[in-house]
């Protein structure tokens, strides 16, 4: 079922890495400015490439270690790209007791990729998470930051066909 894994060839515009470069250059001298570093360049870029920590750790004199250190700490940051539309399954207690494991498997299906991973054509990233807070809306899934709730799996999978019709309508 699962396409073989893909890694992403980074690729970087002119405004990207001018803005970085200014924004590292306003952090610059400033004590705790890693974090607001990664956070940052999450922000330009969508994930941390290694190359991003590299120019992040020239420019503010920070081992390369300690930044992939302080990345690695805190759930916020992502190695990886996410696909255009982040769709997040609830697997909280009340979530899977409803049904959102067969939800999950069905994506996984169609999207042809496992909860955790981004599509060869980076539109669907698939995510399972532990709770969203949405107990009394049971199952419940995020795409992006809309959420669905009191899902079965045939109104997920119409949630899903939503957005893949918006994904390759996006492509003409």
């Amino acid at each position: 079922m699962e396409k073989k894994a893909v890694d992403f060839e980074f690729v970087e515009t002119v405004s990207q890495r001018q803005e970085l470069l200014v924004r590292l250059g306003e952090l610059k001298n400033q004590p705790s400015a890693q974090m607001t570093a990664l956070q940052t360049a999450q922000q330009i870029y969508g994930y941390l490439p290694i190359e991003v920590l590299q120019v992040i750790a020239k420019e503010l004199q920070v081992p390369l270690e300690k930044l992939y250190s302080t990345a690695t700490f805190y759930s916020q940051f992502t190695f990886v790209p996410k696909g255009e539309y982040t769709i997040s399954v609830c697997m909280g207690t009340a979530c899977y007791v409803k049904g959102a494991g067969n939800i999950l498997d069905s994506y996984e299906t169609t999207l042809k990729i496992r909860a955790g991973k981004t599509s060869t054509d980076r539109k669907f990233t698939l995510e399972s998470c532990r709770c969203i807070g949405a107990c009394g809306l049971a199952p419940v899934l995020t795409v992006n930051e809309e959420v669905y709730g009191r899902l079965t799996k045939k109104k997920g999978d119409k949630v899903l066909a939503s957005y893949q019709k918006i994904a390759l309508e996006g492509n003409k």
